[in-house]
């Protein structure tokens, strides 16, 4: 399985999110490919926002060694599920696709908690360390939910 976290700019949620899954994924003996990228380049090369790396370590997982990258049109052929932060970001995504989209891969990752609500992970960018806290929160309900359905279709 192959897993791609999508936000704006690849340095506070998605990396949250890819480090998230990735431990979550090892936990649970899985051999998936978790990566994350930015619909933007703002960031590209830049290690995720220092207070993402802070409230990540603080819970036991260390993301300091990624890197931002923007998403591009091939990541849809290679990745075979993309979960966006935010309706902005699926936007974006399927913008960029172009004719490459393939609608039953990419879905706001928070519907993987409410179904059909089409509810976002807020990005802390703006705040202070509290939010980074809450999309942590968030994310990592939402990654365990990832995990227990795809485990569950095992058995």
């Amino acid at each position: 399985m192959k897993i791609l976290m999508v936000c704006l700019g690849n340095i506070c949620r998605s990396p949250i999110a890819e480090g998230l899954l990735a431990e979550k994924a090892a936990k649970a003996n899985l051999d998936w490919i978790i990566d994350s990228a930015g619909t933007s380049g703002y960031h590209i090369g830049e290690p995720p926002h220092h207070l993402s790396q802070k409230v990540a370590l603080i819970n036991g997982i260390d993301i300091s060694a990624q890197k931002c990258r923007q998403f591009n049109a091939q990541d849809i052929l290679i990745y075979d599920k993309i979960y966006a932060m935010d309706a902005s970001n699926y936007a974006d995504i399927k913008h960029l696709c172009g004719k490459n989209w393939v609608n039953n891969k990419v879905k706001l990752i928070l519907e993987e908690l409410h179904p059909g609500k089409n509810m976002e992970v807020p990005d802390p960018w703006y705040g202070g360390e509290d939010g980074f806290h809450q999309v942590f929160k968030l994310l990592d309900d939402a990654c365990e939910r990832i995990i227990q359905q795809y485990t569950s279709n095992l058995k």
